[in-house]
């Protein structure tokens, strides 16, 4: 796993995001933040366990789903996927991992 920083890659809103083998942070300083470093470890974890690609197809057709499950509330459908569910909701654990069960974001479902 690789921790950048690319700021020229995040929106105003956005502070990183996992493309395994890659964690990408908006600003350097992030690469201290434990709890944020943590969550998108998580985000790898889930992307490893599904075969990478496979992580990203579901990704954007929950997104899809969940844009018109929420009146296209894009924040709303984002907080509700699944894996982001799993990763907000563990992100202050940090052995989560260690105990983490196999495709645990489907109770996030």
């Amino acid at each position: 796993m690789f921790v950048v920083a690319l700021s020229w890659l995040f929106r105003k809103n956005f502070v990183g995001m996992a493309i395994f083998p890659f964690i990408l942070l908006r600003n350097k300083e992030d690469k201290t933040n434990l709890h944020l470093i943590h969550h998108e470890r998580i985000h790898i974890i889930q992307q490893i366990e599904m075969l990478i690609l496979p992580f990203f197809i579901w990704y954007g057709i929950e997104y899809v789903y969940r844009l018109i499950q929420y009146q296209f509330n894009g924040n709303k459908a984002y907080r509700n996927l699944s894996f982001e569910r799993e990763a907000y909701a563990n992100e202050h654990d940090l052995d989560y991992l260690k105990k983490r069960k196999f495709y645990s974001f489907i109770k996030y479902l």
